[in-house]
Formats: structure tokens, sequence, C-alpha cells
């Protein structure tokens, strides 16, 4: 008898990104998708498969091929698609050079921003037909076209480890692009992988409202580093993208032929259709770079390019919350000089914002590109190791593919990783902010991803609720402030957030096993219940029945089955840690008896539970 995998940690918590496409009617070949199967026609419309690391951002890899969803700036750019693409060239065959991608989806071509003007290189010949399968954190991109003789395979991941925080909150990503000669015929090839400068930024009007970055390529072996410098007071303006490869003879050029933006963009069409390997070296007014790789394939034989990227924006001008006393920051202005000796990224400025966990252990984008290189097949051997055990489970293969598609929020900007390693999360994300702050506790409740595939980044959520938000008398503030600290106490304390934060703890504690912590945490934990019971159930009822507030953003009045379920949720893990630190728990094991009876008479009508 086949035994059933349980995966207890497989609950989704918010939709950001899915391997879920848009699920209308296409045409008569397109109306059927098999659950966890490959995604073809219309079923590619919307899919954007994130690749990045947890609380690093993230590059999307679309159902078609192409990239999109560039949002490296530590929080969502949900629109940017940059002019970033691969390309293949065939010698000798006419009309054998394509674009490494499927047809365009059809919301895009007037639906994104900017795309009016013909944007990116929505014109160019790309191949014919593509499919899309999901098999996080790795997702495949199929194409094929009747008159190239080759047929491809673009695998796009980056590092996800149980266990192992670190390696999968990296900054990278890992595109794979493999060949296949299925003709009868010796073929001679050219790979690219291009990108103009999508890292530079435009400074507002007032300071002349020109791109700051735009001259700023740098070279690395075999790869380009498309780089936005610091700008006065400005420190989150900096930033480093970094795209190499480690297949022998590439050629890069660092310098696309200068003129107006579509003059670089055709004569480097013109040397990949030629099957052309310009090599420049970096010069200032470079618009763009481009990694060339040359090979050949026998009859039936396939090759793989393995395209490294890494990023590294060590500052950002994101903070959240209030302050105790509300005091708020003083934006400086752009100074008439930036004195001799100076840095004219203000480190004090840039403290004052979140800055993410990888900027402490990297120096820069060589250091990481380095790292990635190095571990790239550990790493990617490690997670496989993952995947294959997720996938052989039994369960259901919509329950998988809902499951694989929600684990991809973990490599969305919805979750954050500060320079200290703790985690902070927003409830989900906006076109180009986080939407709803601060690890919303009666939000997060329902996560178990984390908790079980990374506990300590869990605890991380556990110490700032009980250790930094909550206050002397018990009260938790359910949103954290961004930097982490201390913040205000003047709105409602969250029933189900606050109760479900004492049963975290307990899973927490079993997870781990590390009582030493549990008895760094007690005394809070301890004011935390009893702030519960006297704001909530004053009488001593064992129901929550004075005006509560909970994850509908309102207050309850009067006792319900919801929050009361927290509640003896509470007690049940209370009265099992008391045991666990040798403290007396008869009080609240008198309480939970009240709520069981409570729950079955006053709130239960023999069929349904009520309020």
């Amino acid at each position: 008898m086949k035994k059933k995998i349980l995966l207890p940690w497989l609950i989704p918590v918010i939709i950001l990104f899915t391997g879920c496409a848009d699920r209308k009617t296409g045409s008569q070949s397109n109306r059927v998708h098999t659950f966890n199967g490959k995604y073809a026609g219309d079923f590619l419309n919307r899919i954007a498969f994130p690749i990045g690391g947890i609380g690093s951002g993230m590059i999307c890899l679309d159902g078609n091929g192409a990239f999109s969803h560039v949002s490296l700036r530590n929080k969502p750019d949900i629109s940017n698609s940059p002019f970033l693409f691969a390309a293949l060239s065939i010698k000798g065959l006419k009309n054998g050079a394509k674009i490494l991608e499927g047809p365009v989806q059809s919301w895009k071509i007037f639906g994104n921003p900017g795309t009016g003007g013909g944007s990116n290189v929505f014109g160019c010949p790309r191949f014919e037909n593509a499919t899309f399968s999901a098999r996080f954190p790795f997702g495949t991109v199929t194409l094929t076209d009747t008159y190239m003789p080759v047929d491809v395979a673009i695998t796009g991941w980056s590092p996800f480890i149980p266990g192992d925080a670190d390696n999968s909150s990296l900054p990278v990503g890992g595109i794979e692009y493999t060949f296949k000669n299925k003709g009868s015929k010796d073929l001679d090839a050219v790979f690219s992988f291009n990108s103009e400068n999508f890292m530079r930024i435009q400074v507002p009007s007032e300071w002349g409202g020109q791109y700051v970055g735009r001259d700023s390529i740098l070279e690395m072996d075999n790869g380009f580093i498309l780089e936005q410098p610091c700008f006065p007071d400005k420190p989150h303006y900096k930033g480093e993208f970094a795209i190499f490869t480690d297949a022998p003879g590439a050629v890069v050029d660092h310098c696309w032929f200068r003129g107006e933006w579509f003059d670089s963009r055709t004569i480097l069409w013109d040397n990949i259709e030629k099957g052309n390997m310009p090599s420049n070296p970096a010069s200032p007014g470079a618009k763009g770079a481009s990694v060339y790789v040359p090979f050949k394939l026998k009859p039936h034989e396939s090759k793989t390019i393995k395209v490294f990227v890494a990023w590294y924006v060590p500052h950002s001008d994101v903070r959240a919350g209030n302050d105790p006393e509300n005091t708020g920051i003083v934006e400086t202005k752009k100074p008439a000089t930036c004195k001799t000796g100076s840095s004219c990224c203000s480190e004090e400025l840039a403290s004052r914002y979140y800055e993410p966990w990888y900027s402490a252990k990297y120096k820069d984008v060589k250091d990481v590109a380095q790292y990635w290189k190095t571990w790239y097949t550990d790493l990617k051997g490690k997670t496989s190791l993952f995947t294959e055990a997720f996938y052989s489970s039994d369960l259901p293969p919509e329950v998988m593919e809902a499951i694989g598609a929600n684990l991809t929020i973990l490599k969305s900007p919805t979750v954050l990783r500060q320079k200290d390693g703790k985690l902070w999360a927003w409830e989900g994300c906006h076109d180009k902010s986080g939407c709803c702050n601060g690890s919303c506790t009666h939000v997060w409740n329902y996560a178990q991803a984390v908790p079980h595939l990374f506990p300590s980044l869990e605890r991380t959520l556990r110490e700032t609720e009980f250790m930094v938000d909550q206050n002397t008398e018990g009260h938790q503030n359910f949103r954290a402030n961004l930097p982490i600290r201390q913040t205000t106490h003047d709105w409602h304390a969250a029933a189900d957030g606050q109760l479900g934060g004492i049963m975290k703890i307990y899973r927490e504690w079993r997870i781990s096993g590390n009582t030493e912590w549990l008895k760094t945490l007690w005394p809070a934990v301890k004011t935390s219940m009893n702030f519960c019971i006297r704001q909530w159930d004053p009488r001593g009822t064992g129901t929550i029945e004075e005006p509560h507030h909970n994850t509908y953003d309102i207050e309850f009045w009067g006792a319900d089955p919801l929050c009361t379920s927290f509640y003896m949720g509470a007690l049940t893990a209370f009265i099992e840690l008391s045991g666990v630190m040798g403290e007396d728990a008869s009080v609240y094991k008198e309480l939970l008896s009240k709520a069981n009876t409570q729950m079955a008479s006053t709130l239960y009508n023999g069929e349904y539970f009520f309020q």
C-alpha cells in the first residue's frame, strides 16, 4: 500500500505570484490544463515565476521565457520588464536568429506601462511554441519552432534549502539554457544574453531629470555589471546587477553602439542576426552590454549554457511604522556640493531605512557573484533534494500545484530580511510598494511554511513580537516597525494575533527543542497571556467577550467562537509551556475548562458555531 507523505507546513498564505495561470477558456487546443502539468497557449499568459532569495528581491521568469517583475530595490516593481533577453543565432541558416522566448503574452502588448510605443523586443523573431512547468523552486520553459533545428529548455531557479536560511536568502539566480540539435546536420551557433542598464535611476526633475547611471557598465570575468553609482544623500540609488557565465569561449561586449536609444538596439540585433561577437571594453556612455557564447552541436547532441545573475542593493528608502514619540525623519535635500572626503551615501541616513540581510555579509556584487559561482553546483544539488522530496508526495496534483505556487511568496518582495537577519513581512504587494506593514500577527498567524522549513527565521518573528512590540503591560502592537524598533501602543491589540503568538511560541519550542530560547521569552509570554485575560475575559468566563480587534480589521463585540478558539489554543499552549518551566497553571486550566463548556453550549447551536 502506498504510504501517504504528510507535509504539515503546506498551508497557503497569500497568493502573490503563482504558477497558476489565467484559466480563461482559450482556443480549442488550450481548453484543458492538467494540474501540476505543463502550461501552454493561453495558460502561459500570466505566469511570472520568482527567482531570488528570501527577502532579497526577485526577477521573474515568465511562462514564455521572458523576464519581468524585476524588483531588486527592496520593494515591489511589478511592471518592470526591462530590455533584457537571450537570443540564439545559427550560422548558415536563413532566418536562423531568434529571441529565446515564445509568443508575447497578449496582455503585455498594450497592457504594460510603456508598451504603447512598442517597447522591449516584441517585434523581434521568436520561437513559435512555448510550454512552462513548475517544480518549485525550479521553473522550466520549453521552446520549439518548425523552422529551427534546435529545441530549447530554459530553467530558472535560486537556492531554497530548508534549514539553511542564509543560502536561501542569497540575491542570486541561475538561468540554464539547454539546446538540443534535433536535425541531422552539425550546427554552429552563437548564444547571447543581452541587457540595457536597467539599474540606472532617473533623478527628480528638480535635480535635472536625467539618468545618473547610464554610463556605468563595469567589467567582470565572462560577464558585466550594470551599475547605478551613489548619488548625494540618496544611498538607496546605489545598486549593482551582475550577469556572467562559466561557458568556455565567452566574449563580452561591454559597450553597445552609442547613439539614440533605437540605434544601439538596431546594431545589437544586427550583430545577433549575423552571429557577430563584438568585444568592446567598458566605456563611458555605454547603454548596455552582451555576453556571447559560441558553440557547436552534432546531430541529437545537447549542450547547456549557464547564466548567473547576482545583485547588490545595500540600502533602501523603505521605512514603516511610527516611533513612540512620533519622531519623524527629516529628509536631507540635495546639497550644493559634496564635501571632499565625505560620503555621498550617508551611512547615518541609510541606517534609518531598511537594509537587506545580504548587505551585512557581502561587500559588493562581485563578492556575491564569486560565492554564487563557487557554490552553484553544491547549492543546486541541495535545492534539488527539497524539490524531489516535495514532489514525491501523493497528495492530489491540484493541492501540490497550489502549495508550490504559494511557496513562491517567500521569493517575492512580500518578505524582507533585515541586516541583522530578522524576518519581516508585508501582507502582500501593491505594484510599487508593500501592502499592510509589520509582519501582521493576525495575518501571518496562518503561515506554516516558514516555521517548518526555516524555523530560525520564524523564531525571529516571535522575538520581535514579544521583545520589541510588547510593552510592560503586555499590549502587543500587531504591526512591527521597519527597521525593527520600538513602536507605539496607542491602538488596539489584535486578539487573534496576540493569542496566536502564544500558540506559535509553543510551536517554535516544539520544533527547535531550544528550552533556553523559551526561557528568554517566557516572562514576556506570561505577561502577554495575562494581558489577554485581563483585556478580553475580565470576568473569567472562558470566552473572549469584551470588544476585541481581529483579522477583519474591526472589533467584535461579545463572545464569538473565532477568537475564543484562539483563546483556547493559547491557554492550552500556555499550560503545556508552564509545565516545561515548572510553574503552576491551575488558574489557566480552570479557564480552559470553562472555555470548552462555553464553546459547546453557548457558542454552538447543535448544527454550527455562531456569534
